[in-house]
């Protein structure tokens, strides 16, 4: 199915996400043409904009997400933290060193903390310090050196109900892919009212933005959205709370579950696999934990992928990006030959991509020769059966 592309002009898109002022303008466009919309596809494997068109854009922002929309994204991913007043904000890591400007910030120089995150004491400036008005005075920045620099301090942080009007106000249905991302330090930092954990307002702001139903039922449909989380605990907690499709995250073989302690190899047996298929539609392993690489060479696949289908799970790999230096040399330094593996070889439901356009392109092209294949087909059966008819009228 075609996507109708309309690519924003990044200076069109800075516009729309800061305003000519310089203060970001949210909501971002109107919901007026929310009703008539182009629906999700679902008959090819999701194309899933990690953290935006962030090889593009940075991370996490509204021209990322603004953008991965325009190039043909089912889905757009987004990992979910906290301010320290509770309002919950699209950012990947605990830290804000990396991604924003904070050391340009002297007057935030005292809020250097240390906490333990995942059993690592890690140093660093937490979101967790810092008030949703302090965040949104930062700018971000891209994460690699090697990508474009050009867009560094032109956005701000946005909070999960500003991406949530990003999906809900595109031109087709766009699905959303939040992430419940560090539970236990968010936990212990952010305190809401009567109880409440950073799970619960998570699902409250699903909810009230219509967020609801199984995977394929017609909610979902008008409104899809995957959650996801590397805590098998978080996602049991929400299974009380919503009935939206959930996904178990699984990171490298040498990592555990950051609060259950299981190994990868526990998390992946048939056992648990039959266990946490009562709470999840699917997994998101590490694309390196399903094929693994020795001296970046891929080895043979793993079977996880055909368990995970026989137990009627789906497979999400993570994390696909066109730059040499993660593309593994089998590939010989191109990303479409990477996209056919994984998607014609392996057979996964989704990919996480940091280059929504290229994958779509892929996707797009080689469906057309399919349908090319068919139409080619057909017309040498129509002909095949004029000749028979003839042959049997002589």
């Amino acid at each position: 199915m075609a996507f109708p592309h309309c690519v924003f002009p990044i200076g069109l898109l800075l516009l729309l996400v800061v305003g000519s002022s310089g203060r970001p303008l949210y909501p971002l466009p109107s919901k007026s043409s929310r009703g008539n919309r182009q629906p999700l596809q679902t008959s090819r494997p999701y194309n899933i904009a990690h953290r935006g068109s962030n090889g593009e854009i940075p991370e996490e922002t509204a021209a990322a997400y603004m953008r991965a929309i325009t190039e043909g994204a089912d889905f757009i991913e987004t990992d979910i933290l906290s301010s320290k007043d509770g309002v919950l904000i699209c950012f990947h890591d605990v830290t804000l060193d990396v991604t924003t400007n904070i050391a340009q910030h002297k007057h935030f120089a005292n809020r250097k903390r240390t906490y333990e995150v995942q059993g690592v004491n890690t140093t660093g400036f937490f979101t967790v310090d810092f008030t949703i008005e302090e965040l949104k005075s930062l700018r971000v920045k891209q994460r690699y050196p090697f990508r474009d620099q050009q867009y560094n301090g032109k956005f701000s942080i946005i909070t999960f109900e500003e991406f949530i009007d990003i999906a809900l106000d595109a031109p087709r249905v766009v699905g959303i892919y939040p992430e419940i991302k560090n539970p236990v330090l968010i936990n212990q930092h952010v305190k809401w009212p009567n109880g409440k954990k950073f799970e619960d307002k998570f699902v409250e702001t699903l909810q009230k933005y219509g967020y609801k139903g199984s995977y394929l039922s017609k909610d979902w449909l008008k409104q899809p959205a995957f959650i996801q989380s590397f805590a098998p605990t978080s996602l049991i907690h929400i299974s009380n709370l919503t009935d939206l499709p959930k996904i178990f995250l699984i990171d490298d073989v040498t990592i555990p579950t950051q609060d259950t302690n299981q190994s990868y190899w526990e998390i992946t047996s048939d056992p648990y696999l039959d266990y946490i298929k009562n709470y999840v539609v699917g997994i998101g392993p590490w694309k390196d934990t399903v094929v693994p690489a020795v001296n970046n060479y891929l080895q043979e696949p793993t079977d996880l992928v055909a368990r995970a289908h026989a137990h009627n799970l789906q497979v999400h790999p993570y994390t696909y990006r066109n730059e040499n230096q993660f593309l593994h040399l089998n590939f010989h330094e191109d990303p479409y030959v990477e996209y056919n593996f994984w998607l014609n070889h392996i057979g996964v439901d989704g990919l996480f991509t940091d280059f929504t356009g290229s994958l779509h392109n892929f996707q797009e092209w080689t469906s057309s020769q399919e349908r090319d294949k068919k139409s080619a087909s057909k017309l040498l059966h129509d002909i095949a059966s004029m000749i028979a008819t003839y042959n049997n009228r002589v």
